[in-house]
């Protein structure tokens, strides 16, 4: 998207060993004179990680000092989410960014109304200026039914929401248990969101059954879909080769059976290829 807009993407690395999180040390490095746009996502897709308050003005110092530098925040998790304390957001933390912030959210995940399309942002007035003028002439504008919708489901009650994220949090404890508990497979506990982003960096190297290697993270899921019928998203899809991501937003059932499949097909694997003894 940043290259359709004649934008040139610099993908900073945020790595297990950080939380998967931005340090400041990483941003200072990254932005240069030409730098415009930050994207911050919190809580992340896939890692599940968040920004404390501290995180968070750690970050705002460094941005502090480059003005012509503009956040992007997409917090379409903040509901979703496990610690007690309310999810904390860039513009709430340091006010004196709130002009160069632009938050965006939805009701895709809160409310589970992925399928009605509906998302929006809060910024600068000249900025959704530009941005409404935009959007009318490439998608005209969402339905009105959407629309409709989405004003009910964020003006209703929002019990179910609450009672949502509990499930979801139990699901959680119990899905990052069962991985863990897998040889050759471990995962950190995810703060929001609906995901677990798996290492499985054992794995690669070693051999399926049928004596394909695996070479990587994709050759692993395609070995959990391909020996077990379960389906993971590869890590590399999201710029973190060596890991692979599970979606927690389905039954426990569910859940346990997929990982005791998982746990099966990790212990098919072995260090060197099978020999088929001649006759």
């Amino acid at each position: 998207m940043v290259r359709a807009n004649d934008g040139t993407p610099v993908v900073v690395d945020c790595p297990e060993a950080d939380g998967f999180k931005l340090t400041p040390e990483r941003l200072a490095a990254a932005i240069t004179a030409r730098t415009r746009w930050v994207v911050l996502n919190t809580p992340g897709n896939p890692t599940g990680s968040a920004y404390t308050p501290a995180e968070l003005h750690a970050l705002a110092r460094v941005l502090l000092e480059h003005p012509q530098v503009r956040v992007l925040t997409d917090e379409i998790y903040d509901e979703i989410w496990y610690r007690d304390e309310d999810a904390p957001s860039l513009a709430a933390v340091e006010p004196r960014l709130s002009e160069r912030v632009f938050l965006t959210n939805g009701v895709s995940k809160t409310y589970a109304m992925t399928g009605w399309r509906i998302g929006y942002g809060v910024g600068p007035a000249d900025l959704v200026t530009a941005i409404n003028t935009l959007q009318s002439q490439t998608s005209s504008c969402p339905s009105s039914v959407s629309q409709a919708a989405a004003a009910a489901a964020l003006t209703g009650p929002q019990d179910f929401v609450r009672e949502t994220v509990r499930v979801y949090r139990a699901r959680r404890d119990a899905t990052v248990k069962l991985v863990n508990d897998i040889p050759g497979l471990s995962c950190t506990v995810p703060d929001g969101g609906f995901y677990l982003l798996v290492n499985c960096q054992e794995t690669i190297g070693q051999f399926t059954p049928s004596g394909n290697r695996i070479q990587n993270d994709e050759d692993f899921a395609r070995h959990l879909l391909d020996s077990r019928q379960v389906a993971v998203i590869h890590g590399a899809a999201y710029g973190a080769p060596g890991y692979f991501r599970i979606s927690f937003a389905t039954s426990t059932d569910v859940l346990t059976e997929a990982c005791a499949r998982i746990a099966t097909a990790c212990a098919d694997l072995s260090s060197a290829p099978s020999t088929v003894p001649s006759v």
